[in-house]
């Protein structure tokens, strides 16, 4: 006698594929920023994707401890701490200011540490030359903390002058076509990566 056929509800269902979560930082706290808009459209073209989960991290809206209370390796716990942790791969927006990034952006890079540690990053930055210095820089802090930071980032040259009716970022299309591809990247990087922390012990 053959056995009966399992009916449906006693079937395996396969497990929810795994979400990528992005944190977008947007990194002005200056009055009459930028950041919030671009920060916006990284976000909006992220959510286009599959697999992902967002989580945006706005400089201006969060309050670090004071830097003497800073130690190498980090320091106390802070609000963000666990947000960064959580995240699986960044999105630095930032502006380009004396050739570099802002110290809010340092500030914040300085107060944490292991929760940096093996995850992908892609840099948008912008200024009135496109913020490439801002890049650079930011590519050997980044380094420094064993992150991997992908080779296509982005350079927006005023980006004000591309702001809609809406007060919308509304560039033009090869422009979102050059953040797709480095969003793709991004997402390489972060499965990538994820994996090997998971089973690839890190060298000391």
């Amino acid at each position: 006698m053959t056995s009966p056929r399992p009916q449906l509800s006693d079937q395996h269902t396969a497990p929810a594929p795994a979400r990528t979560r992005i944190a977008v930082i947007s990194s002005s706290i200056r009055d009459d920023r930028m950041s919030p808009s671009i920060a916006d459209w990284v976000l909006t073209t992220l959510t286009e994707r599959d697999g992902i989960e967002v989580d945006l991290i706005d400089l201006a809206q969060i309050a670090l401890p004071d830097d003497n209370l800073l130690s190498p390796g980090g320091g106390p716990a802070t609000e963000v701490g666990e947000r960064i942790e959580a995240a699986d791969a960044f999105v630095f927006v930032t502006p380009e200011y004396n050739h570099s990034y802002p110290a809010s952006l340092k500030r914040l890079i300085d107060w944490h540490y292991t929760q940096w540690k093996l995850k992908p990053a892609a840099i948008v930055a912008y200024g009135v030359h496109g913020g490439y210095s801002a890049i650079e820089h930011l590519r050997g802090v980044l380094a420094e903390l064993n992150m991997v930071t992908t080779r296509r980032c982005l350079g927006l040259p005023a980006p004000w002058e591309a702001v809609d009716d809406a007060e919308r970022f509304a560039p033009s299309e090869p422009v979102t076509t050059a953040l797709k591809g480095a969003l793709a990247e991004l997402a390489w990087w972060a499965d990538l990566l994820t994996d090997a922390r998971a089973h690839r012990p890190f060298p000391n």
